[in-house]
């Protein structure tokens, strides 16, 4: 599951930008997600360090992109 989601682009619905690619994903004890590491867009002369985000952030997760609500 997390390969599907690692195909897919993450989008934030505040401000409609991408914030990046899902790089990796906390589990708990009964193996469900609870929130997910994204790799900011990287520029040119630099990168981002990645961002966390809850599983109560994700709005949709569609075939090609995973819309989020993040603040800030």
């Amino acid at each position: 599951m997390l390969s599907d989601l690692q195909a897919k682009d993450v989008i934030n619905l505040v401000d409609g930008k991408k914030i990046g690619s899902i790089i990796d994903a906390s589990v708990d004890k009964t193996g469900k997600i609870i929130e997910l590491s994204v790799q900011r867009r990287r520029f040119i002369f630099f990168s981002s360090a990645a961002i966390l985000i809850r599983w109560g952030q994700i709005d949709k997760i569609g075939k090609d992109v995973i819309l989020v609500n993040v603040k800030g």
